[in-house]
């Protein structure tokens, strides 16, 4: 029983144009830090495989996956606009079925037994992903993917999706807002991207928005004060994380002010109630963090919670 890390280098093809922040040297970053921190010793890698058809269509219409799969470019370095600030490359469905791939395997792996949980090093991200349409960086919903695969593959009957990126996330939101199977618990900056307005706390929604500057010792109380009441009601049998580390105080996608100890903090938090309801079950994907260092440093952090090493 351990931590996996899961990633594919097919996940750094996908390229925005280099003036993207969402750019295959997150990856890099990651890495560079999980070398520094020692960690391949103590925790699994595992190559991400390529997401069927059939695990997309779980939680996009159709017509969302072929608006992706059939508008690549042909030329290397050509990009094709989906909205403002989200572009196709040649290789950018390849890189989307890799991520929706990781967090499939991941599920599956931890609802195995085959592993604890696992952090999935995965781009293009995907809490911003609609059912119906790619949006905001994100191609497909990678953790609304996997959660669905938990629920109607695996026969779950209570999931949570803890989101902790500085930006709402919409897609997850509109993908569960009516099934009464799956807790979303979220902060986020607001106003701010996307400009959607929160929507009402309820048993299975705590999407908590926050002033910008908002720091630690905000997340910490809302955290205990509205997260966790919700999960320890709610008995989650598995937990999945959309973890965006953009709400760091030196990443400027943002304008909060957390750190590493509160990411790990948060994670252990999770970690307690997912030990209590669903025998430790974890499955993380990455989103958002753009400080190259400040994101490589908190997925250390992150993923050494998750293996509960200090």
């Amino acid at each position: 029983m351990s931590t996996a890390i899961y990633s594919h280098p097919d996940c750094s093809l996908h390229q925005m144009g280099s003036w993207h922040p969402e750019c295959p040297e997150r990856l890099r970053a990651i890495e560079d830090q999980l070398i520094l921190a020692r960690l391949d010793g103590l925790v699994e890698r595992v190559s991400a495989p390529l997401a069927d058809e059939a695990d997309i269509l779980r939680n996009h219409t159709q017509d969302a996956l072929d608006r992706v799969r059939d508008n690549l470019p042909t030329a290397p370095g050509e990009l094709y606009p989906l909205d403002g600030d989200t572009l196709l490359c040649k290789d950018s469905y390849r890189a989307a079925l890799r991520a929706a791939g990781a967090a499939v395997a991941a599920t599956d792996a931890v609802v195995a037994g085959t592993i604890n949980n696992a952090f999935c090093a995965v781009r293009p991200p995907g809490h911003h992903a609609r059912p119906s349409e790619a949006m905001g960086f994100c191609l497909f919903n990678n953790v609304a993917i996997a959660a669905r695969r938990a629920l109607d593959v695996h026969g779950l009957e209570r999931v949570a999706i803890i989101d902790f990126d500085v930006h709402h996330g919409n897609g997850t939101a509109e993908s569960f807002k009516d099934d009464p199977r799956v807790l979303m618990a979220s902060f986020f900056q607001h106003p701010f991207y996307p400009y959607t307005e929160p929507e009402p706390i309820t048993a299975t929604c705590v999407n908590v928005p926050v002033p910008a500057y908002s720091g630690g010792d905000v997340v910490r109380k809302l955290v205990a004060e509205q997260w966790l009441p919700a999960l320890h009601a709610f008995r989650p049998q598995m937990i999945f994380f959309s973890a965006g580390f953009d709400a760091h105080k030196e990443d400027d996608m943002g304008n909060m002010a957390l750190v590493e100890a509160d990411y790990a903090w948060i994670t252990h938090q999770i970690a307690d109630v997912a030990r209590l309801y669903a025998g430790g079950r974890i499955v993380s994907c990455l989103e958002g963090g753009y400080a190259l260092s400040a994101l490589g440093r908190s997925v250390v952090a992150h993923v050494k919670a998750l293996a509960d090493i200090d």
